[in-house]
């Protein structure tokens, strides 16, 4: 692939996605972004298998009219052991089991890993890394180069569970960190220069869709807002057994909205990561307690990340849906209102502009 022409007024990002319906959606709201270039996509098994993630990469960048982006083949399996591919939750083809056709995607020569490794090299500064499945490529990339978190601009990982619980609620488990743990704590162990963002599952867990946002979608002329629909509404066939309705939580795109929109954050804490297991969870957790108190155990050595813990509700769904429903084609929004936190990495972002979507 020839290098790309960073103009300045676009936030560059490379996407790692094992690409399922959260994944989906993520990347349809990102292509829908004017002020996002997604530089390449690389692939990885969780949701589906790797060679269904990159059918599925095909398939978004098909339906939203996208063509040329270049997608890597990824690992298929972790560092140690055989892949859990959650057909359960996405379906055995990772966009619900729907009977979508899925174009056969045309894969570059390159790994994932050494795509990661040459573009973060060639480009230092400039490009903002999107982990959104297991973590098993950046690891294989961290271990070509170790230095490699400090070449590229921001790491928002979707992944991990944020600060430990207050005392009495429960203990999630992330499952893109769960899935390949020794790559988790690669990542996480990993220099960086506090760029480093985990978007958890303690947040994303919020970050629901009501049950008229699969209703808009497939009422759209826009091709890519009815497979975005589709897909929603099989993504509920799953949750509706988890809270009773047909609403889902869009892990990916909360994790999505925020790189490009770090404005909606409203809380986070930093510190090394922890990876205790207790009571059977395997949660990857920020070395803090829910008051910020150190864990009575210590706090493990390590870099530190900064992770997620409040968001504005009601602006990402604004413009996370606003972007599924109508693609680049949309009306402009009203100005958000809110400027990004201080001291985020990206918060001088060409994306982090106030009253542009």
């Amino acid at each position: 692939m020839p290098s790309p022409a960073f103009a300045p007024e676009k936030q560059w990002i490379v996407v790692d996605t094992d690409t399922g319906i959260d994944d989906a959606h993520s990347l349809l709201y990102l292509l829908a972004q004017p002020d996002v270039e997604i530089v390449g996509i690389t692939t990885i098994y969780g949701n589906c298998s790797v060679e269904d993630s990159a059918r599925n990469v095909a398939s978004v960048l098909d339906v939203a009219d996208a063509p040329g982006i270049p997608i890597y083949g990824g690992a298929d399996a972790p560092l140690d052991g055989d892949a859990s591919i959650a057909w359960f939750v996405h379906g055995h083809d990772g966009l619900g089991d729907r009977g979508l056709v899925r174009p056969e995607p045309t894969l570059e020569a390159e790994s994932a890993a050494d795509y990661l490794v040459r573009i973060a090299n060639e480009h230092p500064g400039q490009i903002d890394l999107h982990p959104l499945g297991p973590l098993t490529n950046i690891a294989l990339a961290l271990e070509q180069d170790p230095e490699l978190f400090l070449k590229f601009r921001s790491v928002v990982i979707m992944g991990g569970a944020g600060p430990y619980p207050a005392a009495g609620t429960p203990t999630v488990t992330d499952a893109n960190t769960h899935n390949d743990r020794a790559a988790a704590e690669r990542v996480f162990g990993a220099v960086n220069r506090g760029n480093v963002i985990m978007v958890g599952v303690n947040v994303t867990s919020q970050a629901l869709l009501e049950e008229h946002v699969t209703a808009t979608l497939l009422d759209s002329e826009l091709p890519a807002a009815q497979f975005a629909g589709t897909i929603l509404d099989a993504y509920n066939d799953f949750y509706q057994y988890k809270w009773g309705r047909r609403i889902s939580a869009a892990h990916d795109g909360l994790a999505s909205v925020i790189l490009h929109r770090p404005e909606i954050v409203t809380g986070w804490v930093e510190g090394p990561v922890d990876f205790t297991p207790a009571a059977g969870s395997l949660a990857t957790r920020v070395a803090l307690t829910a008051e910020g108190l150190p864990l009575v155990w210590g706090t493990p050595e390590g870099p530190s990340t900064r992770a997620v813990t409040s968001f504005d509700l009601t602006q990402f769904r604004r413009r996370f849906v606003h972007a599924l429903a109508y693609g680049r084609t949309r009306p402009a929004l009203d100005a958000a209102g809110r400027t990004a936190p201080a001291n985020w990495p990206n918060s001088g972002a060409a994306g982090a502009a106030v009253g542009q979507d």
